[in-house]
């Protein structure tokens, strides 16, 4: 039944039985006995809890039978054995359990023969005896181990061995391991494998196989038993010729068929060992029906067909099929499944009122057919004297008017010839009032779909009759899905939503009632179910199974079966991954073939889907090729499949080599359909072939079978002839004749040649010229110019001619033409254009085939108006254009001519040989045309109301340029006029003109000749409007510098400005270096942190922008440095004075040795220092400005200080400059600003500071801190 989830969910008071304010207990019974309910305080028959289980045993094992029971009064115990009376308590060996009828035998050394046999359990009180099942003991002597011979094999290579084992006879089937003398195990293959006899079976031996240690072990797990065989010693001898193949033979079953009879729900295994060489392979097939997949399983190396849990429909015929090259062998198994006993009806255990009547149905089914029995307190029916309220008819025993005195327990039993089943009916005969045993307001839950029992547990004598109702449908009766069971409850199948609710049992012709609360959960559903996966080996597979569960519900358990067997993910297996929903099997292999399935289960229901992995691969390659029906020119193949690894064969590829060919290769020559097995193959004359077949499948092609012998075609006449056969002259006066050759395995014969014929089209007669040769081409000579032959190639081999050949026209060499053109003339059409005529050159002379002409037109610049003709052919062209004409042309129309240019032309004719010579040269000259655009046009705006227009002449003017038209235009106003001037001096290349400031402008500019007017060069544009410095300027502050940025105006001139700037509203205004409007970025660098700044620009006297900004930062005090301390100041006076000293030292020595001008160099050392800022270096250093401090020179005559090239270094050195920064402080920096008056009270003059900033022989890009 599907899992339901119940629930106490409250309590409501009911209508209960004064007589039994009772606890109530339930009893569940063992399988066997069926379920009844009886108060604890009421008297209760004997119910056999725990049945005896039949065992099989050594001496050296504990025996123990179980038998439990419960009644009230405590039942008795009594045993019976093989149908005697039997006392355990009067065995001293045996112990005896003082709470139940359990007995057990420690072990011991002395026999246990005695207690083996059929037991059965009597339980026992006022109200009845129960009966336990059957139970059996079977003693089995310890093993022991024997003396054995030790045996030794000696076999040939290739031959099949049998290495025994021997086992002990015992009914328990021991666990048999072949192992060497370290105790590892023998590797099983398909060629050695161990039999359920135990014996290890050769298909055939090889040289390996060869060692004396082969040893059988027998353990026996119930025991504790594990026996070690003597060693066998297996001697193969190499053979001293070809190992041969052998066909497959039975080794184990023996013979052609064999039976197997088997109980339903045991399982069986059907081994299929062989012998062969190579190791045959293995199928199986169901004679009698499909092999089910589910239902068996194949193992060592496919010799073994499993059944597990085997039924009744797999009884039948089954058969196996060893096949190796050498042929096949089969076997057949007979499978007869019969059953022991069953129920297929129990009776059920009741209370009764007295005077109704019982009626106990109890059925049984098995193969043969099971006798049932009755029996009263373990007494059998036939036994007891007739009552005529008792009835048995088809296993039915009626009791009518039962009385008080009936209540007992009653036995069915059915036996047939392999056991026997009991199962105890308890009739309680009693009278008592109706009450409800089960818990008012339970909840249940199911998923829908499943089958739901809301319990109503009634209790009385008679029999309490109830009645269900539901909250929204009244009685429930009529409802086809629900159903009331015999116990009272209320049976919902296939569930639905709609069945959520309340529903009340209610005890007939009472008040006692109870309600139950029912919430039907959407069933759990599997969207994505895992799939069937054809895979090859090595690859990984994955499955996924998305699920959707009720959200009531909580997470579900995801259990993953492979053919029924769970999996479980191991740490350290990577055999499998599971993922959740998801199931990885990485390096698939042949063991991980098989069904995988999903179950989704929640506390409520499950969903389950199933896939499957189909290992696939390429196919192996057909065997047995055989060739039949040889004819001259075809050959019948036929082939037997080979493996095709659960892909089928799609196809077949056969191939050949020919054999004594250069050729190394195999060719394709035919496919045919997978499903065929025989292929007629078409063949050519005069070639040995050899075949061999592949096979293919959706995974890829097999290997290639083995190649057949060689199968040789006889020679024939040619059955064609070539090719192509056409002319292929290029020399004059010759004739030659080619074609496409024939490959060689169209010859058809030995000897072969090409005939080749040729005879003139006209004049010749019907005569033809003929000529035997081995390959193309073939050369006539002394044929003339272009003459037309009739020309035809026949094959020709050592049996004969092939088929009569078609006559094709060709034609024998070429020669370049003998004349020009005639009658060329010119015309013209306008400045750009002629029209070009000549007349047609006689075919005699072409002396070819007529391809066309060709014009030749060469351009020369012009001098003036009147170039002379002859001049014109004197000079060289600029420019030449070669123009084809089709053959059957006599004039073309040339244009894109240059205006007033002069020309020469020519005409010339040609054919595939090659161009004649060209006509005489006629000169032409066009006339005058209008100019082209001017080559540029530039736009100057010197002030806001005024354009200056630059331009230069056209680069090709077409004639003698006069002037220019200017027409210019508003833009943003339609309705303004289109001006014009004309300007008549050509030479002229610039025009001011007076326009609105507040307007663009498009100006079109073209050349004119007396022609008329050339095409214009076009611009737009707008003066340049007066500028100022930007007053829409944001700021984005640091911690020592500002960003500034503002948006250039359009049409605005570029203007410098500086940006004024005060700390902390104290000391002196500060000036920037030079910024320019179009800029639109400046960082303002050198501030100090946390302080406010005011900044500034103006215009003239006018403050057109102004802003205040607190920088970023901590403030740092200004502290009192060492630089103000006297002992500093007294040091570097010192090293002034001293440095002083020496420079006059050095003045002194070098006016002794010459002239040396102070003034020059530092004059340099000035100008070099006092160039210009630029302004794009703002802010950063330059190498070359590094100010560079001279080390100090010791007093030496030698010193290097006094030297001419020491002194240069001095007066290009900054040193002198030190003394300058001094007044300052040494920690300042230089950021190209410097204190100003304010800008108020300051006056402009060329030497003012505010224009000309002097840098204190600083860099520029230095900047001076505060």
């Amino acid at each position: 039944m599907p899992a339901t989830s119940l629930q106490q969910v409250g309590s409501r008071g009911r209508c209960a039985a004064l007589l039994l304010p009772l606890l109530l207990m339930s009893v569940a019974l063992k399988p066997g006995d069926t379920m009844i309910n009886i108060p604890s305080k009421l008297k209760s028959p004997p119910v056999i809890t725990a049945q005896p289980e039949s065992i099989t045993t050594f001496s050296a094992d504990d025996i123990t039978l179980t038998c439990e029971a419960t009644g009230n009064p405590p039942p008795m115990f009594r045993w019976v054995k093989d149908g005697l009376e039997f006392d355990p308590s009067k065995d001293p060996d045996l112990s005896v359990s003082r709470d139940s009828g359990s007995f057990s035998l420690t072990a011991k050394d002395g026999p246990i023969h005695q207690y083996q046999g059929r037991y059965n359990c009597y339980a026992s009180n006022e109200l009845g005896t129960a009966v336990s099942k059957e139970a059996r003991i079977i003693t089995e002597n310890t093993p022991t181990l024997q003396k054995e011979k030790k045996v030794s094999k000696k076999v040939e290579e290739g031959e099949s061995v049998v290495l025994p084992c021997n086992t002990p006879n015992s009914t328990v089937a021991p666990v048999i391991h072949w192992m060497d003398k370290r105790l590892r195990h023998i590797q099983q293959n398909e060629r050695v494998i161990q039999g359920h006899d135990g014996n290890l079976y050769f298909s055939h031996v090889t040289t390996a196989d060869s060692r004396d240690d082969y040893t059988c072990n027998t353990q026996f797990l119930s025991a504790f038993i594990i026996q070690l065989k003597e060693p066998i010693n297996l001697t193969v001898v190499p053979s001293n010729s070809v190992v041969r193949n052998r066909r497959p033979q039975m080794m184990q079953p023996t013979g052609l068929k064999s039976s197997y009879l088997v109980l339903s729900g045991q399982n069986l295994e059907l081994e299929c060992i062989v012998q062969g060489m190579p190791a045959p392979s293995i199928q199986w097939i169901r004679k009698d029906g499909v092999l089910s997949e589910s239902r068996t399983s194949t193992d060592s190396y496919n010799r073994v067909l499993r059944f597990k849990n085997i039924s009744e429909s797999d009884g039948g015929e089954y058969q196996c099929t060893a096949t190796n090259l050498q042929g096949m062998i089969s076997h057949i198994y007979k499978i007869t499944v019969e059953a022991a006993p069953y129920w297929t009806k129990e009776p059920k255990s009741q209370l009764y009122a007295p005077g109704e009547t019982v009626k106990l149905e109890c059925k049984a089914d098995g193969i043969p057919s099971p006798e049932v029995t009755w029996s009263i307190n373990g007494n059998l029916l036939t036994d007891i004297d007739p009552e005529p309220r008792r009835s048995l008819k088809r296993g039915v025993l009626t009791l009518k008017n039962v009385e008080l005195g009936d209540t007992a327990v009653y036995q069915c039993k059915a036996a047939n010839k392999h056991g026997s089943i009991i199962i105890n009916a308890y009739v309680y005969v009693i009278e008592l009032p109706p009450q409800i045993l089960t818990e008012d307001v339970l909840m249940y839950s199911v998923a829908e779909g499943q089958t739901i029992d809301l319990a109503c547990e009634t209790f009385g004598s008679p029999r309490p009759n109830v009645t269900w109702e539901g909250e929204f449908w009244g009685a429930l009766i009529a409802n086809p899905r629900m159903s009331q069971l015999s116990d009272g409850s209320l049976q919902i199948s296939n569930a639905s939503l709609n069945d959520s609710g309340q529903y009340t049992c209610t005890v007939s012709n009472s008040k006692i009632t109870i309600t139950a609360e029912l919430a039907v959960l959407n069933k759990t559903v599997i969207v994505k179910p895992p799939l069937a996966l054809r895979i090859q080996r090595g690859n990984t597979a994955d499955f996924t199974c998305e699920y959707q569960v009720d959200s009531r519900q909580g997470t579900p358990q995801v259990q993953w079966r492979k053919n029924q067997k769970k999996l479980t993910e191991s740490s350290d297996s990577d055999e499998y991954t599971i993922d959740g929903s998801t199931l990885t099997i990485p390096k698939i292999e042949e063991g991980d073939e098989g069904i995988y399935t999903c179950e989704v289960i929640t506390t409520l229901d499950m969903a389950e889907a199933s896939g499957s992995i189909t290992i696939v691969d390429r196919p192996d390659p057909p065997t047995q090729i055989q060739m039949t029906e040889p004819k001259e020119r075809s050959v019948t193949l036929s082939w037997t499949p080979g493996d095709n690894h659960n892909s089928p064969v799609l196809e077949y590829l056969i191939e050949f080599e020919e054999t004594g060919s250069e050729r190394k290769e195999w060719e394709e020559l035919s496919r045919v359909s997978g499903s065929i097995q025989r292929a007629t193959l078409p063949l050519k004359p005069f070639i040995s072939y050899r075949f061999r077949i592949i096979a293919i499948n959706d995974i890829g092609k097999s290997d290639p079978s083995k190649e057949t012998e060689a199968y040789s075609t006889p020679a024939a006449p040619p059955d064609s002839n070539p090719e192509g056969v056409h002319s292929d002259s290029i020399n004059p006066g010759t004739l030659v004749i080619t074609w496409k050759e024939l490959d060689r395995r169209s010859f058809n014969g030995p000897d072969f040649r090409y005939k080749v014929m040729w005879r003139k089209v006209l004049g010749s007669g019907p005569s033809w010229h003929t000529k035997y040769i081995p390959s193309p081409p073939f050369i006539v000579t002394d044929v003339g110019n272009f003459s037309a032959f009739d020309i035809k190639v026949q094959a020709v081999n050592e049996m004969g001619e092939g088929p009569e050949p078609k006559p094709t026209i060709g034609y024998s060499g070429e020669d370049i033409p003998l004349e020009a053109p005639l009658n060329v003339g010119v015309a013209l059409i306008n400045s750009t254009a002629i029209k070009v005529t000549w007349a047609a050159v006689k075919k005699e002379n072409v002396r070819g085939r007529l391809q066309g002409y060709k014009i030749y037109l060469k351009h020369f610049e012009p001098e003036s108006r009147h170039l002379r003709r002859e001049r014109v052919r004197e000079s060289r062209p600029t420019n030449t254009l070669v123009v084809t004409t089709d053959s059957n042309e006599e004039k073309k129309i040339l244009g894109d001519l240059q205006p007033y240019s002069h020309y020469s032309l020519t005409v010339s004719v040609f054919n595939y040989k090659g161009e004649g010579p060209q006509s005489e040269a006629l000169t032409f000259h066009t006339p005058e045309g209008v100019p082209g655009p001017p080559s540029f046009l530039q736009l100057e705006s010197p002030s806001e109301n005024e354009m200056i227009l630059r331009w230069s002449a056209p680069n090709q003017p077409n004639g003698v340029l006069n002037g220019y038209i200017l027409q210019y235009q508003q833009v943003d106003n339609e309705d303004s006029p289109m001006l014009v001037e004309k300007i008549s001096d050509h030479a002229k290349n610039h025009f001011k003109l007076k326009l609105d400031p507040r307007s663009r402008y498009r100006f079109h500019l073209r050349g004119y000749t007396a022609a008329g007017e050339g095409l214009p060069i076009i611009r737009e544009g707008a003066t340049t409007l007066d500028g100022g410095p930007p007053s829409n300027i944001s700021l984005s502050i640091g911690e020592t510098s500002v960003n500034l940025t503002w948006v250039s105006k359009e049409r605005q001139r570029n203007v410098g400005f500086h940006i004024h700037y005060l700390r902390d509203g104290k000391g002196k205004w500060k000036l920037s270096e030079k910024v320019n409007s179009s800029q639109s970025f400046y960082t303002l660098q050198g501030l100090q942190p946390g302080s406010l700044y005011y900044l500034r620009i103006y215009l003239g006297n006018k403050t057109i922008w102004k802003d205040e900004l607190q920088t970023t930062g901590t403030k740092m005090e200004k502290r009192d440095g060492f630089v103000t301390e006297s002992w500093f100041i007294g040091l570097i006076s010192a090293l002034v004075l001293l440095l002083l000293v020496l420079l006059i030292l050095c003045f002194i020595k070098r006016s002794k040795g010459g002239k040396y001008s102070v003034k020059e160099k530092e004059e340099g050392q000035i100008d070099s220092e006092a160039r210009p800022m630029n302004n794009e270096a703002f802010g950063e250093y330059s190498d070359n400005e590094e100010k560079r401090t001279a080390s100090q020179p010791s007093l030496c005559e030698d010193s290097k200080l006094c030297t001419d090239d020491a002194l240069d270094d001095y007066a290009n050195s900054n040193s002198v400059q030190t003394e300058v920064l001094m007044d300052e402080s040494l920690a300042s920096q230089s950021s190209g600003v410097r204190d100003v008056p304010d800008p108020e009270t300051q006056e402009s003059s060329p030497l003012n500071p505010a224009t000309a900033i002097s840098h204190h022989g600083l860099p520029n890009s230095a900047a001076l801190l505060d």
